[in-house]
């Protein structure tokens, strides 16, 4: 699961990357909002934690831009105010939880997982596949029953090929599903995407034939659950 943080002190910000990465939690830094904005449309989240005191603007304004872009993003905020009204006002003002510093990391991961599924759905679609667990609308993902930190790409690259039941895909195929318009840089893009999940699920993760294209490496499991 990968989620952007917002947050000014780099010294804290740097003990939260380093401690959610021990739960299976990639962390993108922001220290700014203009930071978190730009980042943020060129990438992909399960969850936003979100500082309130940013030094270019109130980190409640920045929720209404990441809402744009995902009706559903979960948004966690992260402040010292403790203030009872502090925390009415976050959570009236679209943040799903609120988390008063100082805190524990163990916590914070907790409620980020319980976030993206309450969120996105436990009940969603999941692909379950050899020894990969996936579960596209929340982004979480496991191999061997340990928690895998796919990119919003890799996950939809992975489902594309779990919904072909087997069959081949040409890399043409692939490339205008996932990015809309089959061209020669978005192949040299859906090449670097195959390389980082086969580097991150081993390479029999996709399996590849020439003249044939791309095809899930393992046979589908009848009961995903």
């Amino acid at each position: 699961m990968r989620v952007l943080l917002v947050e000014d002190d780099v010294l804290i910000a740097n003990g939260i990357c380093s401690g959610l990465r021990v739960f299976g939690i990639e962390v993108t830094h922001a220290a700014t909002a203009s930071d978190a904005e730009a980042i943020y449309v060129d990438d992909s989240f399960a969850a936003v934690v979100l500082d309130l005191g940013l030094p270019d603007a109130e980190g409640l304004d920045l929720i209404s831009v990441f809402r744009s872009v995902e009706t559903h993003l979960p948004v966690l905020i992260l402040s010292a105010r403790d203030a009872i009204e502090s925390r009415v006002s976050g959570l009236q003002g679209g943040a799903d939880d609120y988390l008063v510093k100082p805190f524990d990391l163990r916590e914070l991961a907790a409620r980020l997982y319980a976030l993206v599924r309450r969120t996105q759905g436990r009940t969603s679609q999941t692909v379950a596949a050899g020894p990969l667990k996936l579960e596209p609308a929340s982004g979480l993902a496991w191999l061997d029953g340990n928690p895998v930190t796919l990119s919003r790409r890799e996950i939809d690259l992975l489902t594309e090929l779990a919904s072909a039941d087997g069959r081949w895909i040409s890399p043409e195929a692939l490339v205008e599903k996932l990015f809309g318009l089959a061209t020669e840089s978005g192949t040299n893009t859906l090449n670097v995407h195959i390389h980082n999940v086969r580097r991150k699920l081993g390479s029999e993760a996709i399996s590849t034939a020439r003249g044939m294209g791309y095809r899930l490496g393992w046979a589908l499991d009848s009961d995903p659950r």
